[in-house]
């Protein structure tokens, strides 16, 4: 059983900084992508940063240039660095970790979640 834990979620003020952390604990084998997810209020979810296994990071338009997503590995742990927030940053920030498993056919992935963390960005 993989469980996702996170942290690091609270309020700041416009152009403030936030460090998210995700980590990942139990049998975890071939890890595909780490993702952020974002739901702000009355929204869907959305995809907001990802990191493919052995790739570059990927952004959505809207915070490139302002968020880092970063991968510790040994670890097992995903980080999420958000500069300059604006209040539409607010949301309830999720992790989620794919897993695929090569070996059956069709590959079998499976999709991890954290527990969410609130961030809100207001003055």
């Amino acid at each position: 059983q993989v469980q996702l834990m996170e942290s690091g979620g609270g309020l700041v003020q416009p152009g403030g900084s936030l460090v998210l952390s995700c980590k990942a604990s139990g049998s975890i084998f071939n890890i595909n992508i780490w993702g952020w997810y974002r739901q702000a209020p009355g929204k869907k979810r959305e995809l907001v940063a990802w990191f493919p296994s052995g790739d570059s990071a990927n952004y959505v338009d809207p915070v490139k240039g302002r968020f880092t997503i970063s991968v510790d590995n040994a670890q097992n742990t995903v980080y999420l660095r958000m500069n300059s927030l604006k209040p539409e940053d607010t949301g309830v920030y999720t992790c989620n970790l794919e897993t695929v498993d090569d070996g059956s056919r069709p590959p079998i992935r499976r999709h991890y979640w954290g527990q969410g963390t609130q961030v809100t960005v207001s003055s």
